[in-house]
């Protein structure tokens, strides 16, 4: 790949046929993968460092990104892991004491493409109507190839290539009774600073960590991240996910957590038209009757209807479509949330989820009875 120039064309290409034109910032050359949008005003560092992007070309609908550009703190991993970027314009002179690039210089030193200058809402009804789709951004010439290749596309086993490879420490004080076991499927590192934040301490494990790593760490409760993907993919996991259960520790879930919880308690999940990506979908706490504004990235959601009374009860329900948001287990100390409660960035509403969990560990509850 060759580097940025201001006047450089470049193409959306959709698998559906459609084909945009833009110029191109970051990298050029040709990337491809899904394409997604999420509605966020702020917060772009967050999603190009998001885990849970992996191998998806993301638009931002809001029309302008970067106004404060890109600082060292807000990472939410060591690496940006979109497949490409898309807005419809850019900012390049960034006004922020914290900044230290701005989002052109970051996606060249992360190897990443963009294109800019076109029409996203244009983009983002195509997608609302037809669902989300594979495409490709490209400073090259159009070609056949390049559709049967992008028609091609398929994002696989996407978990095992965003998690960490070995075991990660991580003390807010020592001796602190709260050793929480951090299952890297794809973590924000939000998520780890809430827990710090609390008071925990942290271990951040690998997605493929067994029952037997699990007893050597003796942790006080366990933590399932978010991630990238199909959950109905990780069947490993997954079983090893029943053994964290049987064990009997306090367990939380977060998004791809969530929805591999349901898998492991014997439900399903579904993929969504065009998923749930932003800071602004409402859900609803019906064991609150409240409702907050929170911060989602998933395209997959819980058929809460597969999952028997008997087992859990759904706790969260997202109000613009009534997909299941929550649940807690009957029997069980664990429950989980499809949003992002450490709202990193986002609204702080459901971080009351983080202090609920130190609370089960703080009592001392086992997680299954």
């Amino acid at each position: 790949m060759s580097y940025y120039k201001r006047d450089k064309r470049a193409w959306l290409v959709l698998s559906d046929g459609s084909v945009f034109e833009g110029y191109n910032f970051g990298c050029e050359g040709t990337t491809i993968g899904e394409i997604v949008f999420t509605t966020g005003m702020t917060g772009y560092q967050e999603v190009l460092t998001d885990p849970s992007y992996y191998g998806q070309i993301v638009m931002q609908t809001y029309p302008l990104i970067g106004n404060y550009g890109i600082n060292t703190d807000d990472m939410e991993s060591k690496r940006s892991w979109v497949n490409g970027y898309i807005t419809k314009e850019w900012c390049e002179e960034p006004s922020n004491f914290r900044y230290s690039k701005n989002i052109n210089e970051f996606m060249i030193d992360q190897d990443k493409i963009g294109i800019w200058d076109v029409d996203t809402r244009a983009i983002t009804r195509i997608i609302r109507e037809h669902g989300t789709m594979n495409g490709a951004i490209t400073t090259e010439p159009v070609t056949d190839e390049l559709f049967e290749k992008i028609r091609a596309f398929k994002v696989e086993q996407p978990v095992q290539k965003v998690t960490s490879q070995h075991m990660g420490w991580f003390y807010s004080q020592e001796n602190r009774a709260n050793h929480v076991a951090l299952i890297d499927y794809g973590y924000k590192h939000n998520i780890r600073r809430m827990l710090l934040k609390l008071g925990c301490n942290v271990t951040v494990m690998p997605a493929n960590t067994t029952i037997e790593e699990i007893r050597n760490l003796n942790p006080d409760g366990i933590m399932l991240s978010n991630g990238p993907g199909d959950p109905a993919e990780n069947v490993q996991i997954i079983e090893n996910l029943k053994d964290f259960i049987a064990y009997g520790k306090p367990i939380f879930g977060i998004c791809l957590g969530h929805q591999l919880m349901a898998l492991a308690m014997g439900g399903e999940t579904m993929k969504l038209k065009y998923g749930h990506r932003g800071m602004n979908q409402p859900v609803k706490d019906l064991t609150k009757d409240r409702v907050y504004i929170t911060s989602q990235n998933h395209g997959y959601a819980v058929i809460p209807e597969s999952i028997p009374e008997s087992v859990g009860v759904m706790t969260h329900i997202n109000l613009n479509d009534q997909t299941c948001e929550g649940f807690e287990y009957k029997n069980c100390h664990a429950f989980t949330v499809q949003f992002h409660p450490e709202a990193s960035a986002g609204p702080n509403d459901t971080g009351y989820l983080f202090e609920k969990f130190t609370d089960l560990m703080e009592r001392g509850q086992q997680g299954c009875l």
